[in-house]
């Protein structure tokens, strides 16, 4: 007994092509969307560079913890990775509330600026 091959029914395909890109242009109108178009995908801390396949592991952390201070030329705004977004907010709680423990880390401290030629860079391709 042969299986009949079922047609996709397009009405539902387009319905789902056009869900997917209004929620693309959701996205990128937020915060989020403007400032990966406005940076390179590289964490301001570590410098660990992202590609599409890992790019959810990128994140926008707001400089002055402020969610509701999103001005459109990004300048509250850096890419951080997973991890170094959780240190910052975790070292800024403990300056905020004060901490229990007074031990200091002894990680060292990224001295590479991703973005330290990223004016010129942008200015020369006027």
């Amino acid at each position: 007994m042969a299986l009949k091959k079922r047609e996709p029914d397009k009405n539902k395909l387009n319905q789902i092509v056009t869900e997917a890109r209004r929620a693309q242009e959701l996205r990128e109108q937020s915060y989020r969307g403007q400032a990966l178009k406005l940076y390179p995908w590289i964490c301001g801390r570590c410098t660990r560079e992202f590609t599409h396949k890992n790019l959810a592991e990128l994140t926008v952390h707001h400089k002055n913890h402020d969610h509701d201070h999103n001005p459109p030329d990004g300048s509250n705004w850096e890419l951080l990775c997973l991890y170094c977004h959780d240190n910052e907010h975790s070292r800024y709680e403990e300056t905020r509330f004060g901490s229990t423990q007074t031990t200091k880390s002894s990680a060292p401290v990224a001295s590479h600026n991703p973005f330290a030629d990223l004016k010129k860079l942008l200015d020369s391709k006027k």
